[in-house]
């Protein structure tokens, strides 16, 4: 009898998740199956569910951030440093895949996250491109996917609590330079919110300031790193005047805005000092128009603002190596606050829409 993948799938948006059976590929040299031990369930999916992504070929298996062990391997297989892999190896891999490496992004302006040619497992390959996201028992590691090894002795629940918010988190820190001694406030208190907490604190910043709802994750967002928290009942002119209390009445040095809300926009320009930097992390979609003064807000405050979309192979990377160095001090694995089987994914989907979770996993 001919092999099989057990996938939970979407098939188009506001639709309930199907569980199907689709065929095995036939694997190239040079492409391996993973088979999954852990997927994230993340704001992204929920957004895919809602249908506001653009080019999503629904139907499709969600899941963009996996970890597993290498199933069955054609050809060779090398990490970075030219080291094969092997079955059974414990690996995560970049989602994105297909960058050109030749085009006006790549080439010329480093942003690769832009590239045109850009595809991502669980969101822009559809179920008619293979088993490529990570809500099945196993997952196609087509040629050329970046796999990378997990270090001995990180935890594989602590790397996928982090997932894709530790690796945005990561680009977003990145992009805000911060540094020792600086003050930092994180709006949102969600996957990504909680890694930037985290990240702000291991690279030395006070204040740490989680700015967030409900009042177990901001409880959480302390466990973190967080030195002080504000929830969001608090009238956002008073948490403006909160953030200045803390900072000696300068506001805070780098905004880091993870909320996805893009009412959030303009109330970071109102948290940064003058001189600040602010990164936008959680408008990932198009949450609508919002209101600024540009004046007040930017001009006058010479605020700098830096977006900051998707990541590459360098923050998952980096992510890894700080899991291995500086990630046992932190509760990583105690964010997953559900877990759910591949029957369970719209279970899944709408404790991580309701918020009634800090981070939940398909474990198949």
């Amino acid at each position: 009898m001919a092999k099989t993948i057990r996938a939970a799938v979407m098939t188009a948006p506001r639709k309930r998740i199907e569980v199907r059976d689709l065929p095995w590929p036939t694997l190239e040299p040079g492409a391996a199956m993973l088979k999954t031990l852990y997927s994230e369930v993340c704001g992204t999916d929920v957004h895919l569910h809602h249908g506001r992504l653009s080019g999503v070929p629904y139907p499709i298996i969600p899941g963009h951030v996996s970890i597993g062990h290498l199933a069955e391997i054609r050809g060779t297989v090398t990490d970075i440093e030219g080291k094969p892999f092997h079955e059974g190896d414990l690996v995560t891999f970049l989602d994105v895949h297909e960058t050109c490496g030749r085009c006006y992004e790549c080439l010329v302006t480093k942003q690769t996250t832009r590239c045109p040619s850009r595809k991502v497992y669980g969101i822009t390959y559809g179920v008619a491109d293979g088993p490529l996201g990570g809500w099945a028992d196993h997952i196609w590691m087509k040629p050329g996917v970046k796999l990378l090894r997990i270090p001995k002795g990180v935890d594989p629940v602590s790397f996928i609590a982090g997932g894709c918010g530790l690796v945005t988190a990561v680009h977003a820190v990145e992009r805000g330079d911060v540094r020792l001694g600086a003050s930092v406030a994180v709006l949102g208190a969600g996957p990504v919110g909680q890694a930037a907490v985290a990240l702000a604190h291991l690279a030395g910043a006070y204040p740490v300031i989680a700015i967030g709802a409900p009042a177990s994750r901001l409880e959480f967002a302390k466990r973190m790193g967080a030195s002080h928290t504000i929830d969001l009942d608090v009238p956002a002119e008073d948490r403006a005047a909160r953030v200045r209390e803390i900072t000696n009445g300068h506001g805070a040095d780098v905004v880091i805005e993870a909320a996805g809300d893009p009412r959030a926009v303009p109330q970071a320009l109102d948290l940064v000092r003058d001189g600040g930097r602010v990164v936008i992390a959680g408008q990932y979609t198009d949450g609508g128009d919002v209101s600024i003064n540009p004046h007040l807000q930017i001009n006058r405050k010479h605020a700098e603002i830096r977006g900051c979309w998707g990541c590459d192979y360098s923050h998952v990377h980096r992510a890894l190596q700080l899991l291995a160095q500086q990630g046992s001090g932190l509760p990583w694995a105690e964010s997953i606050t559900a877990r759910f089987g591949i029957d369970q994914a719209n279970e899944a989907l709408a404790a991580v829409e309701g918020r009634t979770v800090i981070k939940a996993l398909i474990v198949p």
